[in-house]
């Protein structure tokens, strides 16, 4: 009885802790009603153009909801979801580069740097994606040091 009740209240501390875990990862993510990069397929950029996502191709991992255009980029996704995620949480890098803030962004002005996904806020005329691109070794660096401290 008393390992039974143990493992009951061990089960529900882990879902406790995970469901957590992912609210608050949702919370550090730029996501608009869950669903990130404004319902781009994530796997679609690194096939070189952004294509919106479908909802009927959907899938949740860690929390945070990606649609793709079509079920083989869903496919990919799933095989292996750290390499397609957008680098810090889809804010815009310069602007994580730049001051640490979170910025929205534009989900067709991208960048793949080493296999990973950047996104860049481009409106009124200002397309950080060219600021990136001016200084994208230290923007990287100060961009990594600076989402390290928002999710911690």
């Amino acid at each position: 009885m008393k390992i039974t009740a143990s493992l009951i209240v061990l089960s529900i501390s882990v879902c406790f802790v995970f469901g957590q875990s992912d609210a608050l990862r949702r919370g550090h993510f730029n996501v608009k009603k869950y669903v990130a990069i404004d319902g781009y397929d994530p796997v679609s950029y690194f096939d070189g153009q952004a294509l919106e996502g479908d909802p009927e191709f959907k899938f949740t991992f860690k929390g945070i909801t990606y649609y793709f255009a079509s079920a083989p980029n869903l496919a990919r996704f799933k095989d292996n979801p750290d390499k397609f995620e957008p680098a810090y949480g889809g804010w815009c890098a310069y602007a994580m580069g730049n001051d640490g803030e979170k910025v929205k962004v534009d989900p067709e002005t991208f960048k793949i740097l080493n296999g990973r996904l950047y996104l860049f806020y481009n409106a009124w005329g200002n397309n950080t994606l060219e600021s990136w691109n001016e200084d994208e070794k230290k923007l990287k660096q100060m961009a990594d040091h600076n989402w390290i401290d928002i999710v911690r």
